[in-house]
């Protein structure tokens, strides 16, 4: 790397774990912070403008709720849906990656073919027709972000696998009689979980993306609970008359995004260095 390009990576960490670090501090701390949650109604408070009130800093809702605290208390929702939903993708794909790739025949035709229906289905078909028989609610809506991402680390593994079998390193431990499953959790894995890493940096970011538009449009998470897909619907009718009411929640989602996505395409240069090697 040349000297600029080290500067402008750092620059990429240091914003992206500000920006990351910071929001996740306030979601830890948002309970002690706002022990009501941001659900205290206010009738008297209606709609008071941000910055004019030092008891609401960011305003307030249509019913008087103190927009900050909602805003803190939905970010607890949007990231445990993002980091959840990400996880239990991890977990499902990168199995059966390591299985499609290591014993090919068989469990890979099968692992593959069902991954090509999963990918030749629309995320919003998918989700309409889940949600219409499950319902919506906080746990349906992160099985419904496994069940349509696992592919991705799926495929990605076995990619990753499929290169890495017939290296000297693992026909050597074949040859000497090393169990498969030992092949698999000491090669194999280590050796391909550096791209699984970056890809789960950004598709945190891409989760709350999708959680709050799903439940923007009615199909996410219980609209009692504060989640900033749910702010956003909330205000969209008050943009005119109280525009901060959807513009905090959605400023945060924006900067949780960028945060993530920053600490991941710096994440992505520090494990492959020679993409930025000019």
């Amino acid at each position: 790397m040349t000297s600029l390009t080290r500067r402008f990576a750092n620059l990429e960490f240091v914003l992206g774990a500000l920006l990351t670090g910071g929001i996740c501090l306030a979601v830890l701390f948002s309970d002690f912070l706002f022990p009501d949650g941001g659900s205290k109604i206010n009738l008297t408070a209606r709609l008071v403008a941000p910055f004019s009130n030092p008891a609401f800093p960011l305003g307030t809702d249509p019913l008087g709720r103190d927009v900050l605290a909602r805003v803190v208390q939905g970010g607890k929702i949007s990231l445990t849906v993002g980091i959840l939903s990400v996880a239990g993708s991890v977990v499902i794909g990168v199995f059966m990656g390591l299985v499609a790739g290591y014993y090919r025949g068989v469990w890979d035709m099968v692992v593959m073919r069902f991954a090509d229906v999963q990918l030749a289905m629309p995320f919003i078909l998918l989700a309409i027709t889940f949600i219409a028989i499950v319902g919506g609610s906080l746990t349906n809506t992160i099985i419904l972000l496994i069940v349509s991402q696992w592919v991705q680390y799926a495929r990605l593994v076995r990619g990753s696998v499929l290169s890495l079998r017939e290296r000297e390193f693992v026909l050597s431990a074949r040859a000497i009689g090393v169990r498969d499953r030992n092949i698999i959790l000491q090669h194999l894995l280590p050796n391909s979980v550096g791209p699984v890493i970056v890809l789960m940096t950004l598709n945190i970011a891409t989760n709350i993306l999708l959680e709050s538009s799903l439940t923007f449009l009615g199909l996410g998470v219980d609209p009692t609970i504060p989640s900033w897909g749910g702010m956003l619907a909330d205000g969209r009718t008050y943009l005119q008359l109280a525009w901060w009411v959807s513009v905090f929640p959605g400023l945060a989602i924006l900067l949780t995004v960028l945060g993530l996505n920053l600490l991941g395409d710096w994440l992505r240069d520090t494990l492959d260095p020679t993409g930025r090697t000019r």
